[in-house]
């Protein structure tokens, strides 16, 4: 790591992935080293910088904990008071005119404490300030069991048989893949059968079943024994008062299907009328429904104690399941990266048709919410300890319904995940240049290149400005599409409120370009051009310069 590089991540300040200690003589502890290491170890791994105070004042590391010349001395320290030995990068880089010891440190594969048996791991508190806690045994299981590469669901339920689980659930199970998009093959399977396929038996022991056939099909006695963790909370709310609450203890696909049923009850429609044609825009799309409650009991750590928790209000379908992002998912890499707690449990429910495609259910929320005219779901009060997703249920956007309606099915194509949100957001926003928009939608300028591309050449939006100044917008006719109030004003503005508009911009300013006059007139770039050579040709304008450097002024006198 370079000076630089230094100075910028302590000018960011502490996060997830970076901590500050104080190294004066009587400051910092060994103890305190190297529990600051383990804690960084145990989550993400991170960087440790010796000699920066809490509000990233740089003070410099006392001499004991090494010298530019020997950092060996501060990581064999580290290395030899870490359960299981840690190996870790030092580095004494002068920071303004101070030395700072720089300590880089590896995400742990499995658990690893202080040699004087301290568990740590950081976390994020709801703030989001960054924190160490100790760490929790059902969360170093669940931890353990993902470094091997093992799934929950495959461990054994001990004392638990097969004749132990409920027939009423494989008689579920089947009646699911008979119908709509489940394994046909399954419909008239065997309990035992079924438990092969889905990997629910032990290989050593054919009658001994593991811990997500008991999840699957075992009856509540036995889930109890086995998985007491396994509980969901249920609640509606109105104006914060609890109109509804309920618990539920069942097998998960059982209970994904009473948790579906209480849901679609309470889902109301937005009604859109496209010529004599009537469309329901529900509040919350089945689709979104189905996948919430897939992910968050699917996706659960079972380890962990706490119900999943869904409650629905005015504004919002929140979700909370205990666990946080399995590793290697984060914020950044939600709609990329797709790494499930359990491959046994999802299997289960994608071969019961409950979802449609393992491993895309976080990008289909995403796309049906945007057809729907809502808010992306929201997953930024996610911690270590919890998944959170908030689903927006307020007012859809209609006139975006109505446009992607009205021009997917005109077209023949449907529009892409990246270019939904760059419309969704392009409607709500307006104008924004490609560094805001990529800023806006987490992406980078180059990401989303081609569909600004692709939207751009079959009329969406168009481009104004050049250099830094470039901007995209929507078209006039994606607002004509859309039966937009905005577009009702652009209809009701005759060609001369326009060339009026212009002549008062040149007056007021010297000159006017045909992205000007585009976004002024809330014309395309066509329609603009078409305009200031009307108005050339009848003398109101006069046009000086070519190309990217042309524009139009009023005539002298």
């Amino acid at each position: 790591m370079t000076p630089d590089e230094a100075t910028a991540l302590i000018a960011a300040r502490e996060t997830l992935t970076v901590e500050f200690k104080r190294a004066r003589r009587n400051d910092l502890s060994d103890d305190d080293i190297v529990e600051a290491v383990v804690c960084l170890a145990n989550a993400e791994g991170g960087v440790l910088f010796l000699g920066v105070t809490d509000d990233g004042a740089i003070e410099g590391a006392h001499p004991r904990h090494g010298s530019i010349t020997e950092p060996h001395l501060l990581r064999a320290m580290i290395t030899n008071r870490t359960e299981p030995p840690l190996d870790v990068d030092v580095e004494l880089l002068l920071i303004a005119d101070a030395v700072v010891a720089v300590v880089t440190i590896p995400s742990a594969r499995f658990p690893v404490g202080t040699s004087g048996g301290k568990y740590l791991r950081r976390t994020l508190q709801p703030n989001g300030e960054p924190q160490c806690k100790p760490f929790m045994l059902h969360a170093m299981i669940a931890q353990g069991l993902a470094a091997q590469g093992s799934d929950y669901a495959a461990v054994a339920a001990r004392g638990a048989r097969i004749d132990d689980l409920d027939s009423l659930e494989f008689e579920r199970f089947r009646r699911l893949c008979a119908a709509g998009k489940g394994d046909r093959s399954l419909a008239t399977a065997s309990p035992s059968e079924i438990l092969r396929a889905l990997r629910l038996l032990r290989p050593e022991d054919p009658t001994q079943v593991t811990l997500g056939a008991v999840l699957l099909f075992g009856t509540e006695p036995l889930m109890e024994r086995c998985v007491p963790t396994h509980e969901v909370l249920f609640q509606d709310l109105r104006h914060g008062e609890v109109l509804f609450s309920v618990t539920l203890r069942g097998p998960l696909i059982a209970t994904a299907e009473r948790l579906s049923e209480m849901l679609q009850a309470r889902n109301t429609e937005q009604e859109l009328l496209l010529g004599i044609h009537r469309v329901g825009v529900p509040r919350i799309p089945d689709e979104v429904i189905r996948e919430s409650i897939a992910n968050a009991l699917t996706h659960r750590d079972y380890a962990a104690r706490g119900p999943v928790t869904i409650q629905l209000d005015e504004e919002q379908l929140r979700v909370t399941s205990p666990g946080g992002f399995p590793h290697g998912v984060t914020l950044g890499n939600l709609l990329e990266t797709s790494v499930p707690r359990s491959p046994i449990l999802v299997d289960a429910f994608k071969r019961a048709g409950i979802v449609d495609r393992a491993g895309r259910g976080i990008r289909e929320m995403y796309a049906f919410l945007l057809r729907a005219g809502r808010g992306e779901p929201d997953y930024s009060q996610t911690t270590a300890d919890h998944v959170v997703v908030r689903i927006p249920t307020a007012d859809s956007d209609l006139e975006l319904v109505r446009f992607l309606v009205e021009f997917e099915d005109q077209n023949g194509r449907q529009f892409s995940l990246p270019e939904l949100r760059i419309l969704h957001d392009l409607k709500d926003a307006g104008p924004q240049s490609p560094s805001e928009l990529a800023e806006s939608l987490g992406s980078t300028p180059s990401l989303l290149r081609s569909s600004l591309t692709r939207l751009t050449g079959v009329g969406v939006i168009e481009v104004s400005g050049v250099g830094r100044s470039r901007q995209y917008g929507l078209t006039a006719n994606f607002y004509r599409i859309a039966e937009s109030d905005a577009y009702t004003r652009l209809k009701s503005m005759d060609p001369l409120q326009q060339e009026q508009l212009v002549l008062r911009y040149v007056g007021d300013f010297g000159s006017i370009s045909r992205s000007q006059a585009a976004t002024l007139c809330r014309l395309s770039s066509t329609q603009a051009s078409h305009l200031l050579q009307r108005m050339r040709d009848r003398g109101l304008l006069v046009l000086i310069g070519e190309k990217r450097g042309a524009r139009y002024h009023l005539p002298s006198s």
